[in-house]
């Protein structure tokens, strides 16, 4: 059983690639190996592996990769996501991890050429998608080991199973490209398919009377049911829920390495926000037949995957989130093996009363220390297992959580230094101010950078995770992190949707068949760009003015002033119809 340990043979994906262009092909081979790779036909799209007496004379363009995330096949071509450019970001359980700062399509054949006017047509919309698609935030990969997969589960499989290849090892629910990486697959390219995480990846060094301790935060989002805030709300049939994200804390010192689990997902019923160019559209909770089915359903998943779940509830109690509250908890008493722990966020810890959550903890102590976590020795030897997950939920499953996340993982992080011999049992870590500051930004930045994938912005409430409260400079960032994720669902969301489908494989594409694109009022949006300029222009504006008003009341007015002026917009928007949040609907298959 390897628990984390690099001593056996394992896997490793070729680093160091290089793209070579040709007039009838696309060439990708690594560099420390030039006979392995494969290559692209620019007539067909038809990959085929590189042999030993493959030659194809001197290429019109050779230029570095690093990775080949995958291709997907359209009305009129085939497209390949190759990785431009990456940022060492830290290592996981030894082995470095890698941030994606820039990939693009490659289109790899000249079928375009020879497609009518209505594939012509809907091709464009389709590379409108791939541009969307190549500026995808917070993706991490490894080329020598699997990022998806936490170290619990690790620890679980046969010696050996290292040395598979890597895209055989991972966790498929949280890798991002799986859809892309079918063909690659289907050649037998193991040396170059790489499971892309989507999510955060976040480590330091923390001091601790001079004992380093390295801490590593790893978030992993499920494709199961991915997409943007009020585009993807609670369950489908199947018990997947939106922004599911899976988050591990490992802590590694001196040779022991402990990890906690903990996860959120949006409320597992059957529920939508319909946007309609209010600022908070209205909750609406489908009546189905098989609403207790899709709750047991999810459930019993997270039962066979982390053990008995605690649900944490940290919507408010009263309003539409109350009704929606209200049903979650009347489908969780009729569930044997989950506890349902209801929580009202806002009305308990207010804006600043973040220590308020100590209320909470008092609730789940018990069970919470419990479920424990996972410790391994230096040895490599198990000392005990994490028997249980807690799962916390507010709307967005971003904000709220985030911050009752953090106190949760704070709260088990004394604990397990002081079990591994790193602080005395009488110490505790929010003691140590310097290394208490990194934890609580570790957190912060991983917040953001979820909230960033789901909603578009940074996470609201940062500040309580950062400080412990509210600050007025975190107050005017928040103000405008909801001004900006109003615009963004309603004007930019529906088509950042479809190219998260596209990826996902949620589109029925035929050459041969009819238009996947039903133009329902699509060409209404004729003078949208008109009205989003206007809007971004009044954002921005009392954004740089908000920053100024603490300091001058006449900018203090322009600010508000501003700020009236981008609501007058939105309303004359809303006024015109719901057809302005509309997009292109394509035929999906969700």
């Amino acid at each position: 059983m390897e628990c984390g340990s690099s001593s056996c043979e394992r896997f490793k994906l070729y680093d160091q690639l290089e793209l070579h262009e040709f007039q009838d092909r696309f060439v990708v081979r690594s560099v420390e190996f030039p006979n392995r790779g494969f290559s692209i036909n620019r007539g067909d799209g038809d990959i085929e592996p590189l042999n030993c007496d493959t030659c194809f004379g001197s290429a019109t363009k050779v230029s570095t990769i690093y990775g080949v995330a995958g291709t997907i096949r359209l009305v009129a071509g085939v497209y390949m996501l190759v990785i431009t450019s990456r940022k060492e970001v830290g290592n996981f359980l030894g082995f470095p991890v890698f941030q994606v700062t820039s990939m693009k399509f490659v289109p790899c054949d000249q079928a375009l050429k020879r497609s009518t006017s209505q594939e012509k047509k809907d091709e464009a919309y389709f590379l409108t998608l791939l541009k969307i698609v190549e500026t995808t935030p917070g993706l991490y990969y490894s080329y020598q080991t699997d990022i998806t997969l936490n170290l619990q589960r690790r620890c679980k499989f046969a010696e050996g199973w290292a040395a598979k290849p890597l895209w055989k090892q991972a966790d498929p629910r949280f890798v991002w490209n799986k859809n892309l990486m079918v063909e690659l697959i289907e050649f037998k390219l193991d040396e170059f398919i790489i499971p892309v995480l989507q999510g955060s990846f976040q480590a330091v060094q923390l001091k601790l009377k001079e004992s380093p301790v390295q801490l590593t935060l790893i978030s992993r989002r499920c494709t199961r049911r991915l997409g943007t805030r009020l585009w993807r709300r609670g369950a489908n049939l199947e018990g997947d829920t939106a922004n599911f994200i899976e988050t591990e804390q490992l802590v590694e010192h001196e040779g022991f390495k402990a990890s906690l689990l903990q996860i959120r997902g949006s409320i597992p019923l059957l529920w939508e926000q319909i946007v309609d160019l209010s600022y908070k559209p209205h909750l609406q909770i489908v009546n189905h037949e098989k609403s207790s089915e899709v709750v047991e359903r999810h459930f019993f998943d997270l039962a066979q995957r982390y053990g008995e779940t605690i649900a944490v509830d940290l919507t408010e109690k009263h309003g539409e989130e109350g009704q929606l509250s209200a049903a979650f908890a009347a489908e969780m008493q009729k569930l044997p093996n989950a506890r349902y722990v209801p929580f009202d966020f806002h009305h308990v810890c207010g804006s600043s009363k973040f220590e308020n959550l100590q209320l909470l903890y008092d609730k789940i102590s018990e069970d919470f220390e419990n479920q424990g976590y996972l410790l391994i020795d230096p040895e490599g030897n198990i000392l005990q297992e994490q028997r249980g997950i807690i799962r916390s939920n507010c709307i967005d499953c971003l904000d709220r959580t985030n911050v009752t996340q953090s106190f949760l993982a704070q709260k088990s992080l004394t604990k397990q230094l002081q079990r591994i011999g790193a602080l005395e049992s009488d110490e505790c870590f929010t003691k140590f101010n310097e290394d208490y500051t990194k934890f609580r930004t570790l957190w912060a930045e991983q917040g953001d950078e979820i909230s960033l994938e789901y909603a578009g912005t940074h996470a609201l409430k940062g500040d309580l995770v950062r400080y412990g409260k509210l600050t007025f400079s975190g107050v005017i960032k928040d103000g405008m992190s909801a001004i900006t994720r109003y615009y963004l669902n309603n004007f930019h969301d529906g088509v950042r949707q479809d190219a998260i489908d596209l990826i996902c494989g949620l589109y029925s594409i035929n050459k041969h068949g009819p238009s996947p694109f039903q133009l329902n009022g699509f060409e209404s949006l004729s003078y949208l760009p008109v009205a989003s300029a206007l809007v971004v222009g009044g954002l921005t504006i009392t954004s740089l003015t908000l920053q100024q008003a603490g300091r001058n009341a006449q900018q203090f007015m322009s600010s508000v002033l501003w700020a009236g002026v981008t609501a007058g917009v939105m309303a004359v928007v809303k006024a015109n119809g719901r057809q302005f949040c509309s997009r292109p609907r394509l035929c999906s298959l969700r």
